[in-house]
C-alpha cells in the first residue's frame, strides 16, 4: 500500500510539474508575439515610408500616410509594451523619444 501510495504522488508530483512548465511556456508567447507585431509594423511602415519618399517625394501623399502609419505603430507599441522597435537601429527603446521626423534626411537625397 505504502508503495502505491508513493508512486501516485511521484506520478502527480511529475504531472503537477509537467503542467506548470507548460503553462510556463504559454504565458511567454503573448508577449513575445505582441513583440514580433510590433516590431513587424513597424519595420513595414518604416520601408514603406523610404520607399514613398524614394518614388513620390518627401511631402508627397503617400509619405504623409507612410509617416501617419509610422507614428501609430510606435504608438501601439508604446502603449501595449512601454517599448518601441527602432527599425533603424535594429534594437527595442524603452524611451519614448521617437523622432517623427527622423526621415528628415531623405529629403536631401531626392
Amino acid at each position: 500500500m505504502r508503495k502505491r501510495l508513493k508512486n501516485s504522488l511521484i506520478g502527480n508530483a511529475a504531472l503537477a510539474a509537467a503542467l506548470f512548465a507548460g503553462f510556463l511556456m504559454l504565458a511567454g508567447a503573448p508577449h513575445a508575439s505582441a513583440d514580433d507585431d510590433c516590431q513587424r509594423r513597424i519595420a513595414k511602415a518604416d520601408h514603406k515610408l523610404h520607399e514613398a519618399i524614394e518614388h513620390h517625394g518627401y511631402e508627397s501623399k503617400q509619405a504623409e500616410h507612410w509617416r501617419r502609419q509610422l507614428h501609430e505603430a510606435r504608438e501601439r507599441c508604446w502603449n501595449a509594451n512601454h517599448r518601441w522597435w527602432d527599425e533603424d537601429g535594429h534594437r527595442w527603446r524603452s524611451d519614448h523619444d521617437w523622432d517623427d521626423h527622423d526621415h528628415d534626411h531623405d529629403r536631401d537625397h531626392h
